[in-house]
């Protein structure tokens, strides 16, 4: 079904077509593209350094890869582009991350005599995490994180643990997840959520369900969820798994 012609259009702002729209408006300018795939050694680092230095690349168009570490005194304009992507992706320390990079990606410009500017395409520019951005307030918005995580009861201050179940066969990915929750124990601190298919539904051919463990910081949930799932018999072409402290959710 995806063989016919104009089937598949491109989508998204990846590295290489950011590259050709920046060709395609400033023809006249030496482009450079900087990802793992072009910089893969520290041969190719180091010749990429040389030319930024040499004044030999106008523009760069590139990953993270770009961020860290390099001191270019000519460089005097930063742009992000969909700098809120990260704020998507089911991770708790999202806001602190995207905080982080797009901080330390503002800081390549203007690091010589001549001012730099930054421009951050977002389509949350009131969210906390651009408000913060824009001032520059970092104690702000750090404060701000830490009182949201606190009444949310998000680590530190609390303890997740996803509890995933998959099979190749559905039904008994489905099942299996069910019997998971009805035995879920009563534990003072200690909420059970799902099942609910995960974010990620179908992963390598199998079929996946979650469970979500929200609890006290003081709780071993750890030493909870042994004791809860070690009384299960579940199906053999069922797996269940565990991520005790996730870092996402998908």
């Amino acid at each position: 079904e995806c063989k016919g012609e104009d089937t598949l259009v491109a989508c998204g702002p990846g590295v290489e077509r950011i590259a050709d729209e920046v060709k395609a408006l400033f023809p006249d300018a030496r482009t450079a593209v900087v990802t793992s795939d072009t910089i893969w050694s520290p041969a190719r680092a180091a010749e990429f350094v040389r030319r930024m230095e040499e004044n030999e690349i106008d523009i760069v168009v590139g990953t993270q890869l770009v961020t860290k570490g390099y001191h270019f005194p000519n460089l005097t304009l930063v742009g992000v582009v969909d700098a809120d992507l990260g704020l998507d992706g089911g991770d708790l320390r999202a806001a602190e991350r995207t905080f982080q990079q797009i901080r330390q990606v503002s800081g390549r410009a203007g690091r010589g005599a001549k001012p730099g500017h930054v421009f951050i395409q977002t389509h949350s520019p009131k969210a906390q995490v651009m408000q913060a951005l824009i001032t520059g307030d970092a104690d702000a918005f750090y404060a701000a994180e830490t009182e949201a995580r606190r009444d949310a009861g998000a680590p530190p201050f609390g303890r997740y643990a996803a509890i995933i179940v998959s099979s190749e066969d559905q039904s008994c990915a489905h099942e299996t997840a069910k019997l998971v929750g009805r035995s879920a124990p009563e534990v003072d601190g200690m909420h059970v959520y799902g099942p609910a298919p995960a974010p990620l539904a179908m992963l390598r051919g199998r079929h996946r369900y979650r469970l979500l463990v929200h609890a006290k910081r003081a709780l071993d949930v750890q030493d909870v969820i042994r004791d809860w799932l070690g009384k299960l018999d579940w199906p053999s072409k069922a797996r269940v798994t565990v991520d005790v402290d996730p870092y996402n959710f998908l």
